[in-house]
């Protein structure tokens, strides 16, 4: 093998390969690009175990090694033509391990974050798989050779294999069909292309939006005699970076916070109202003294009842009293281990270091406490309806409503929304205790927990316990026994991202508002019905029958009046041919329209034109005894709009009203001279 030792002439060779190194942090480089130096420098090892693997299997390579061997051997049986040294053999055994741990760990594929990740990854292995002409849909067969050859280590994978084969599956075909999509764009972008260079900003829009490679848009571009503009492109990338760093760095802005200041003391699972001293005061992010009346800011507290926003719960709402004057708290929120309350003053003053009386809204914060509960009974429903592979993706908690998120590949049925809304209030009705009790994080999950994947959590975490059906961490403010939920309704569900579903909800009073405001709306419906709530239902059939009934009707009268004036056309032309404006039609009555005069006239040629506001619709019939003379019907149509296509003897086409319509026109006319 070539290659010499690191430091010589040919050490780019492959003779050599590092399995260990060490690495020295001793800097920190500020975005101006200055380094300081870090408080407690390190050292940092770091060991390559797949590269030790391969010496001590005595092979050249990580992808020699067995794990890779066999996921290779796996792909060469979906072809019987593929090299098993091929670099695109080599990522498709790569990405199909990572993906299938990836999905098992819970990550989904998606459009931010870590999903985002792994969706690039799944689309990368496509495009190689593509390249060596793989079946499609071809990565979710090869999820048996990952669990075959590392489920014995990692058990979660064999419980995970529908999930995984499920996800793949859908991710390749909807990626096939964005490839379909944006290759559509692609070929209209080239059409309109002047100088066979196709834009940075289309290139950027391909891959951004659709998530098309750049250098699949460079091979169509290529096959089709065009470049691409690569330095466009790269501009179109940089303002995008640019941009989220931007938002970044608004997001991470921090408050000039005092630095003397002491961690706050939550104590709302207790109290809805304490005592407390005032740390510090801020004022657009700056300390001041006092804030007076109007003014808006934030208080620090030593200690305090109102919870934080986290864990997809909003903050508490309430208000601070102090000796001068009265906080109107309108969100809380955490910075590390300080509690910001955030809202203005309205009447009096409030000082730094002045005594305080704390008071949360408890109306709302109830109501909060009753969806946040319902939310955890809800996961637990959904994972016992259908599997353990369900998992929460999001929620959030308010005193009206909650939304949760959870991994799910297709909607649910009515069916299968009252079954879960019979769950939850079984579980409402047996009124069990809602217990907590702190635990170390390895102990957690050894009694079976649930945490949720990418949440940071500390040595000790908080567990939420309800019967024998949930067990969740969870640092939110919750009911004290799942009957004070009264009540739990299901508003809506639908899909919000590929493989996420999310479902809003309410409870308590909120819920029986809403079954009552539905119950208010049967009467009125029947009411306007003239018929009871009761036979509702049978009414609205008869009346869509009814109403079916008369547009056929309708249709039938009107398709004897456009007969008529078809007649009516075809008796005051003077040629064999009709170009007529028909302004009065929508597209599907241009139709039949078409269709009448096509019977009446079937050697003539036809031209019909609507236009709508700004928009033409144009359809022409071009008998097949003319075609040679007068050309396709598509054609015909482009003279009057660029988008359209059909038959040579039937086209039809749509879009923005040409500002030069009437030149159009008569050039038209010009052109059908020919066949008077």
């Amino acid at each position: 093998v070539a290659g010499g030792p690191p430091g010589s002439p040919d050490m780019d060779g492959d003779r050599y390969v590092e399995i260990w190194n060490v690495v020295f942090m001793q800097f920190n480089r500020a975005p101006s690009g200055q380094m300081h130096p870090l408080p407690k420098p390190s050292v940092d090892t770091g060991m390559g175990l797949e590269r030790i693997a391969a010496v001590m299997q005595g092979v050249c390579s990580n992808y020699d090694t067995d794990i890779f061997v066999h996921l290779k051997q796996a792909i060469a049986k979906l072809s019987s033509e593929l090299d098993m040294n091929s670099p695109s053999i080599q990522v498709i055994a790569d990405h199909i391990r990572s993906c299938s741990f990836l999905l098992a760990d819970g990550v989904i594929p998606s459009n931010e974050g870590r999903g985002y990740v792994l969706r690039r990854i799944i689309r990368r292995a496509i495009r190689h798989g593509q390249k060596l002409s793989l079946p499609s849909p071809f990565m979710h067969q090869l999820v048996p050779a990952v669990i075959e050859k590392m489920g014995d280590a990692y058990p979660y994978l064999k419980d995970k294999k529908k999930l995984i084969q499920d996800f793949l599956k859908q991710e390749e075909e909807q990626f096939i069909r964005t490839i379909h999509q944006g290759l559509k764009l692609l070929q209209e972008s080239m059409a309109s292309c002047q100088n066979r260079l196709l834009p940075g900003d289309v290139v950027f829009k391909l891959y951004d939006t659709y998530g098309f490679p750049v250098d699949l848009t460079a091979d169509a571009a290529r096959e089709a005699g065009y470049q691409i503009d690569m330095a466009g492109f790269e501009a179109c990338m940089q303002a995008q970076r640019q941009q989220s760093q931007s938002n970044q760095q608004f997001q991470t802005e921090y408050l000039d916070l005092p630095t003397h200041l002491q961690a706050c003391e939550f104590h709302g699972y207790q109290h809805s109202d304490v005592h407390s001293g005032v740390q510090s005061i801020l004022s657009e992010g700056k300390p001041v003294q006092a804030l007076q009346e109007g003014q808006s800011g934030i208080l620090i507290l030593a200690q305090t009842p109102f919870y934080a926003e986290s864990g997809g719960q909003v903050g508490d709402e309430g208000k601070i009293f102090g000796p001068q004057g009265e906080f109107v708290v309108t969100d809380t929120q955490r910075k590390g281990e300080l509690i910001l309350h955030m809202g203005y003053v309205a009447l009096g003053s409030i000082q730094e270091q002045e005594l305080v009386h704390a008071k949360v809204d408890e109306k709302r914060r109830q109501a909060i406490r009753l969806n946040h509960t319902a939310t955890h009974i809800l996961h637990a429903a959904l994972r016992d309806m259908f599997g353990e592979s369900v998992s929460q993706k999001g929620s959030l908690v308010t005193a009206d409503r909650s939304r949760f998120d959870f991994s799910f590949n297709r909607g649910l049925s009515r069916e299968e929304l009252n079954q879960l809304e019979q769950w939850v209030n079984a579980r409402v009705r047996e009124n069990a205790p809602v217990q907590t009790e702190l635990l170390s994080l390895e102990k957690a999950q050894e009694k079976g927990a649930i945490a949720l994947f990418g949440e940071k959590y500390g040595e000790e975490v908080r567990v939420l316990s309800m019967g024998e059906f949930s067990q969740e961490l969870c640092g939110g403010t919750h009911a004290t026994r799942t009957g004070d939920i009264g009540f739990f309704k299901v508003l809506s569900e639908a899909s919000i991202a590929s493989g996420v579903r999310r479902m809003e909800f309410v409870t308590g009073q909120y819920a029986l508002k809403t079954v009552q405001e539905q119950n208010q709306l049967v009467a009125d419906v029947a009411q306007a019905l003239k018929t009871s709530p009761e036979q509702l239902e049978e009414r609205i059939q008869q009346t869509q029958q009814q109403m079916q009934n008369l547009q056929q009707q309708l249709q039938q009268f009107e398709k004897k009046i456009m007969l008529q004036q078809a007649r009516d056309w075809v008796a005051k032309s003077p040629a064999s041919f009709l170009l007529q404006r028909v302004d009065e039609y929508d597209v599907k009555s241009l139709r039949v329209l078409s269709d009448l005069l096509k019977d009446l006239k079937p050697e003539w040629m036809i031209i019909l034109y609507s236009i709508q506001a700004d928009n033409i619709h144009v359809m022409v019939s071009v008998p097949k005894a003319l075609q040679v003379q007068a050309g396709s019907a598509a054609d015909w149509v482009k003279i009057l709009c660029p988008r359209g296509g059909g038959r040579p003897d039937f086209a039809q086409g749509g879009g923005p009203l040409p500002e030069d319509l009437e030149q159009k026109i008569s050039l038209i006319k010009d052109k059908l001279s020919v066949f008077a």
